[in-house]
């Protein structure tokens, strides 16, 4: 099961019994131009094969495996599985072969749209029967005026979309992702589009047909694309917390948000998850302890018993609160918990 229950004794490390290793990049890789701390050493300590699972819509798997393979990393394109590859998998049970298609984004989704055989456009004035959407950061009011006009012209135009990222981590902060742009055209025109990358469980099921494995790990920074994508898609998940979502997005996660794993950083993925121990004495207070971190909750009330190590005791909240059966709400959680200090 996932969501850290039935874990109880295994002190596997989280790659035990997986056939492959499914990597986001932004956040988990690098940040910005570049590379994680201790990311490059750890994958390519691992024997399994790896796939690269990217929301990104603006660059082509070539451009991506070269900037892997300068960080130090052995792989070729066809390890690299994009957003654009979901969409036009979804486009092509959507509209005709050969169908006129606008496009809103970067050169990573033009070729994957051009490749498929459809015909591409710009304008809304090619009375396109499909519009796509995904992030660039040439991406502009034109673009998306375009895309707007088309959608608007016929309610049976189809609106597929690369992705729902809010935001994308980089090397000064952190900037509006392609959900973001979505949003802004869904303002314009009312409608809602259909999604192709993370969460959906399209992009997983090619990582898996094209890698011919069955029971990957998928390791992501976000919770609501990486994370909630693979349990949609049945595989075990882990959380990273070098990029995006941190202890208190973690702690606040809804059921089918929830990894199987939080790691510090990737060398985690080679030593052995430590043994979660839950206890209830007589007075239902539910006890739970990582290594030497402990956390107890008593009706709606978490606290703190020993911190231990700052991993483990957001590893033993989460387990907590998970175990509750309670919205993240209805808790008094300790701040410790969370907080950035210590």
């Amino acid at each position: 099961m996932m969501g850290f229950t039935g874990r109880s004794g295994k002190t596997d490390t989280p790659l035990a019994g997986k056939d492959a290793l499914f990597l986001d990049l932004d956040g988990v890789i690098y940040r910005g131009p570049d590379p994680i701390d201790y990311a490059v050493e750890s994958i390519n300590q691992t024997a399994l094969p790896v796939a690269y699972l990217t929301n990104n819509a603006s660059r082509t798997p070539e451009q991506v495996a070269d900037q892997l393979r300068g960080y130090g990393l052995e792989l070729v394109p066809e390890h690299v599985v994009t957003s654009p590859q979901a969409a036009v998998a979804l486009l092509k049970t959507m509209i005709p072969a050969a169908s006129t298609v606008l496009v809103v984004g970067g050169e990573g989704l033009l070729r994957e749209i051009a490749e498929a055989g459809f015909s591409i456009t710009t304008s809304a004035d090619d009375e396109p029967v499909a519009v796509v959407q995904g992030f660039s950061p040439e991406v502009g009011w034109p673009q998306l005026a375009e895309g707007s006009f088309a959608i608007q012209r016929d309610p049976s135009v189809v609106w597929v979309a690369t992705n729902t990222d809010w935001t994308i981590p980089v090397q000064r902060g952190v900037a509006p992702g392609n959900g973001a742009l979505v949003s802004a055209v869904h303002l314009a025109v009312g409608r809602l589009a259909t999604f192709a990358g993370k969460p959906e469980r399209a992009m997983f099921d090619v990582a898996a047909r094209r890698m011919a494995v069955s029971t990957p790990l998928m390791v992501g920074d976000r919770l609501d694309t990486d994370i909630k994508g693979a349990r949609a898609a049945g595989i075990s998940s882990a959380v990273v917390l070098t990029g995006i979502d941190q202890a208190k997005q973690i702690l606040a996660a809804g059921e089918d948000q929830r990894p199987d794993y939080i790691l510090q950083d990737l060398r985690q993925l080679h030593l052995p998850y430590p043994e979660i121990i839950r206890s209830v004495d007589r007075d239902d207070v539910h006890t739970v302890e990582v290594g030497k971190a402990v956390v107890r909750r008593k009706g709606h009330v978490v606290r703190v018993a020993r911190a231990g190590e700052k991993i483990d005791l957001l590893r033993a909240g989460a387990a907590c609160i998970y175990d509750s059966g309670l919205k993240i709400f209805g808790l008094d959680v300790d701040p410790a918990l969370y907080s950035d200090k210590g």
